[in-house]
């Protein structure tokens, strides 16, 4: 009964043994992915910042510049990409919407991300754009991977529609996650005017015939959750500029907008919220139950051999068992008390 009971628990081990690196190494890549109907806002706003008046072309401090960015998911898109793909692939169309403090629009520029559920690299196909514009895209944006790691990684930016790395520059604590801090710096470049002017009757074509550039520079800052690959804040240090042309004479410059642009403190504490839900999900394909079946497995091994060393030591009652009848340690079958002895025959 034994020895059964070791074979079970035998068998038990073996499975459990070999579900931790199944479960870590080809379960977790292909369960954990971007859901494809995703919804997600997040506000940005830089105080004291300097805004370009289009109206007298002379930049003016304001109180507050806000920045609305928003990331929708497009499940049609999505499985229509998908049956040429051959993979699952996330659509996100994702607007940045920027007014100054009397509520009038600055800027909007749309946008059409394309990536791979399962590793957020880009996917290249029809749509992917910035601002109306096709780009193919290099690199990540928006989200870091899964299991993202101390180093860098290109990162995609819409204004230049170039990628460039994105510098990984440590560990740090944030609201209480362990996170990784990333940066990037911008330098000035000359890049398109938005679609979309701030003032009506204004268009880029009319501007660019007048030879007036529009010169960009940031430094990007992220604060990453490793384990989900989300992003629990980001900042930039942002300027533009418009140079030269008939409406700068004479190889101006003027500042379109300058800012040091956060992410808003309720907007924060929700999104580190979110990924703290959702690392333990993660956490549970990655460590917690592969470490507990390897464990599990390891219990179940030593109970096995235990059970089987067991059932292979004799008992009290067989070894007496096998001791010769009329032996002196087993007294209880010699000849009975009062009998005489027979003689041996020669």
């Amino acid at each position: 009964m034994r020895r059964k009971a070791s074979l079970v628990l035998l068998a038990f081990a073996v499975f459990f043994t070999a579900l931790s690196p199944l479960l870590r190494w080809y379960a977790f890549p292909r369960l954990a992915k971007v859901p494809a109907d995703q919804y997600q806002s997040v506000v940005l706003e830089a105080k004291n910042a300097t805004l370009l008046d289009y109206g007298s072309l002379k930049a003016e401090k304001v109180s507050k510049i806000s920045i609305v960015q928003t990331l929708r998911g497009n499940v049609e898109e999505s499985e229509r990409i998908e049956k040429s793909a051959g993979r699952d692939v996330v659509v996100w169309d994702s607007l940045s919407y920027v007014v100054g403090p009397d509520g009038e629009m600055v800027s909007r520029i749309p946008e059409r991300y394309i990536f791979d559920a399962h590793s957020q690299q880009p996917v290249h196909a029809d749509g992917e754009s910035v601002d109306g514009d096709r780009v193919r895209r290099e690199g990540i944006e928006f989200k870091w991977p899964f299991l993202t790691e101390k180093r860098d990684y290109n990162y995609f930016d819409a204004q230049t529609r170039t990628s460039s790395p994105i510098h990984y520059r440590g560990t740090r604590t944030f609201r209480g996650l362990e996170v990784y801090y990333f940066e990037q710096t911008i330098p000035w470049t000359k890049v398109p005017f938005p679609k979309k002017m701030p003032v009506e009757g204004i268009t880029p074509e009319t501007v660019e015939k007048m030879g007036t550039a529009r010169w960009y520079t940031t430094k990007r800052m992220f604060w990453v959750d490793p384990t989900t690959g989300a992003p629990v804040n980001g900042e930039e240090i942002h300027k533009e500029e418009l140079r030269g042309g008939t409406l700068l004479p004479g190889g101006k410059k003027v500042t379109a907008f300058a800012g040091h642009v956060k992410m808003r403190e309720d907007y924060i504490d929700s999104t580190v919220k979110l990924v703290k839900s959702q690392r333990q999900l993660i956490l549970l394909l990655t460590a917690y139950l592969p470490w507990g079946f390897l464990g599990l497995g390891a219990v179940l091994l030593a109970l096995s051999l235990l059970l089987e060393a067991r059932s292979r030591r004799p008992s009290a009652g067989t070894a007496a068992g096998k001791r010769a009848p009329g032996s002196a340690a087993d007294p209880g079958t010699g000849p009975e008390p009062g009998s005489r002895p027979q003689a041996t025959p020669v």
